[in-house]
C-alpha cells in the first residue's frame, strides 16, 4: 500500500491509470558516469527521475508502481513523493493512493516550449509536409536514451497513432537512426556503448548508415511497430540549436516502403532545408 504524503489531498478524482505502465529501462553506464563528478546532485536526479515515470498514456502511479519504474527503495520515494507533492510538481489523491503530475510540471514545460523558437520556425513546413503525405510529422531531440518529441502535426484524423509533443520513441525507430546515423563514428560508438540495451542492433545501425549515405533520410519499415512506416532526417537548424530530427510516418496501409522512399522522402528533405542552418 503507497504511504500517504503528509499534505491535504486533492478533492479531484484520479485519473485512470494503464494497469501496467511500461517500464522505463535504467541506463546504468550513463548514470554511474554522470556520478562520477563531484557536482552531481543525487536527491535532485531522484526526484527528475520520479517524474519522468510519468509519460504520456501514464497518469497516475502510485509509490509501489514508481518503486518498480525507477528501482528506488520505497522509503526513498516516499520521501521523494512527499516532497514533489508539497512543492506542487505532484498531486496525491486519496481515492486511489496514487499520484499524478501537478501544474508545477506544466509551468515548466511551458516555460521551455514557449521559449524554444524552433517549434515556431518549423511548424508552417511541417503542416505543410504532414497536408501533403497524410502522416504525422514530428521533430525530435535526443534525451538521455531514446528521441524527444518537441513538435508534432498531424495530416488525417485518420492516424490511430497521435503520438503528441512529450513522447518519447527507442533509438530503433526512423527518428533514432537518423539520429545515430548523422554521428560520427567515434561518436556513434561511444553513444552506443553508452546506450546499452536501449542502443539498436548492429544490423540496424549498419541499414540506417547504408540509408543516410545514399539519401540523407534514415527509414523504419515496420522496424518500431509492425504497422507503422516512418522516415527521418537529422539536422542543425539555423536557429543555432543542436541537432535535432524530423520526421515523417503512418501506418503501411498509408505510407508503403515505396511511397515512402519515392515520394515522402524528398518532400522531408524539402521542408528540412526550409528550416536547416
Amino acid at each position: 500500500m503507497a504511504t500517504s504524503p503528509r499534505v491535504l489531498p486533492s478533492t479531484s478524482t484520479a485519473s485512470s491509470t494503464l494497469s501496467q505502465p511500461a517500464r522505463r529501462k535504467r541506463n546504468p553506464d550513463i548514470q554511474a558516469r554522470a556520478d562520477e563528478s563531484p557536482d552531481f546532485i543525487t536527491a535532485l536526479a531522484r526526484g527528475l527521475q520520479v517524474l519522468r515515470c510519468f509519460q504520456p498514456g501514464v497518469t497516475t502511479l502510485g509509490n509501489q508502481d514508481l518503486a518498480r519504474l525507477t528501482g528506488l527503495p520505497k522509503p526513498t520515494l516516499s520521501r521523494i513523493t512527499y516532497t514533489l507533492t508539497s512543492l506542487g510538481y505532484l498531486r496525491y489523491h486519496g481515492d486511489s493512493g496514487k499520484y499524478s503530475p501537478g501544474y508545477g510540471v506544466l509551468a515548466l514545460g511551458y516555460g521551455l516550449l514557449a521559449t524554444l523558437e524552433l517549434r515556431h520556425l518549423a511548424h508552417p513546413c511541417m503542416a505543410e509536409l504532414a497536408q501533403e503525405t497524410g502522416g504525422a510529422v514530428a521533430l525530435g531531440v535526443f534525451d538521455t536514451d531514446a528521441m524527444l518529441y518537441v513538435e508534432a502535426v498531424h495530416g488525417s484524423d485518420a492516424l490511430y497513432l497521435r503520438l503528441p509533443p512529450g513522447s518519447r520513441l527507442p533509438m530503433g525507430s526512423a527518428m533514432g537512426r537518423a539520429y545515430l546515423a548523422e554521428l560520427a563514428d567515434s561518436e556513434r560508438t561511444d553513444l552506443i556503448a553508452r546506450l546499452g540495451a536501449a542502443a539498436p542492433s548492429a544490423q540496424v545501425i549498419e541499414r540506417a548508415c547504408e540509408d543516410h549515405s545514399q539519401t540523407r533520410c534514415c527509414f523504419s519499415i515496420g522496424g518500431w511497430r509492425p504497422d507503422i512506416n516512418a522516415v527521418a532526417v537529422s539536422f542543425i537548424p539555423m536557429t543555432g540549436d543542436g541537432r535535432v530530427v524530423m520526421s515523417c510516418g503512418g501506418p503501411a496501409s498509408l505510407l508503403p516502403e515505396g511511397v515512402l522512399r519515392d515520394r515522402v522522402a524528398p518532400l522531408l528533405r524539402e521542408a528540412v532545408a526550409q528550416i536547416a542552418g
